[in-house]
């Protein structure tokens, strides 16, 4: 049984593990919201374990909710309930913005995209276009343009009192910032600019979207996890092969295992690290997929020594 029923009559609690999987959380984050965050006054049990009534359940899911969002952790801790009710209910509320969109794009590789890919982007209507940061500084702006679109593949922090002022220049349009490589304090400078900063999508009809939500004010969704290698030596085959002899006068496979469980545990912890804000996230999500790829570069190694050693392999590995 995971719930526990405490003295009182129709009164159910829930243990820490139940709670968390009801609520949509890890039993990790759980535990790091309530030690950072004292976010509620549980019960104990006879055993010491915390104890959560459904109320404070449906309280944990409206946080999961909040942060999945975009909002921090740490300021929604500090708000009540009727408040966090409140702001979960304006998601659905926000008007959405409707019709196509007058866009203008600093950028000259985002403009050929867009002007290559007129069947795809109906939603997009392209007003004004300049390749340079600079040049834009010097326009006038086009009253036409709803969404000023600015792509710079390495986004350095040099960019953002140019960026704060072409926006500035431009009043109330909104502003979409996109790059392939920046720095998570550039991206929190930009979004202190209220500018919508996002990786460069992959196709026009994402850009769409992202404008729509600059439109709207509405924060950018979760990003889904990007694909992983998968995995070809899992705990159990790298302690077998730390365990097995070698035709090697060193103890190159049992270091190389030694050092594939670091990494692959430390991608485990990455994935499961709680975040307290929206650069959090994106921060944690990038050391997951680092610790990814260099997991597959050490097991590319480690498949080459075992075949070469004639070390036991993983049943799943072919190769």
């Amino acid at each position: 049984m995971e719930h526990q029923a405490s003295s009182e009559p129709q009164h159910v609690s829930y243990r820490s593990g139940a709670a968390a999987r009801l609520a949509g959380l890890s039993p990790e984050t759980l535990r790091v919201w309530e030690r950072r965050y004292n976010l509620s006054n549980t019960e104990r049990s006879e055993r010491g374990q915390r104890l959560y009534s459904a109320e404070q359940v449906r309280k944990l899911s409206l946080l999961k909710q909040l942060v999945d969002q975009g909002h921090a952790i740490g300021v929604l801790a500090l708000m009540p309930d009727a408040q966090l009710q409140e702001l979960a209910n304006a998601a659905y509320t926000q008007p959405d913005a409707v019709g196509p969109i007058r866009i203008g794009v600093i950028g000259s590789n985002l403009a050929k995209r867009i002007a290559g890919s007129a069947r795809d982007r109906a939603d997009l209507v392209l007003e004004y276009s300049r390749s340079q940061l600079e040049q834009a500084a010097q326009d006038a702006p086009n009253a036409s343009v709803e969404v000023l679109v600015i792509e710079q593949s390495e986004l350095h922090d040099n960019a953002v009192s140019l960026i704060a002022g072409i926006k500035n220049r431009w009043g109330a349009v909104a502003v979409v910032v996109l790059y392939r490589f920046c720095a998570s304090a550039t991206i929190r400078a930009l979004r202190a600019q209220d500018c919508l900063v996002a990786r460069v999508p992959a196709d026009v009809n994402e850009l769409a979207l992202l404008c729509r939500s600059a439109l709207t004010g509405e924060r950018l969704p979760p990003q889904p996890p990007s694909h992983l290698p998968d995995i070809r030596f899992d705990e159990s085959a790298l302690l077998t092969i730390m365990a097995s002899g070698s035709g090697l006068a060193c103890e190159c496979p049992k270091h190389l295992a030694d050092l594939l469980m670091m990494v692959g545990s430390f991608e485990r912890y990455s994935a499961q690290c709680a975040s307290r804000s929206a650069d959090d996230a994106q921060l944690h999500s990038d050391l997951q997929r680092a610790a990814g790829q260099a997991r597959a570069i050490l097991e590319a190694a480690m498949e080459k020594l075992a075949t070469a050693e004639g070390l036991p392999m993983p049943p799943t590995t072919r190769l």
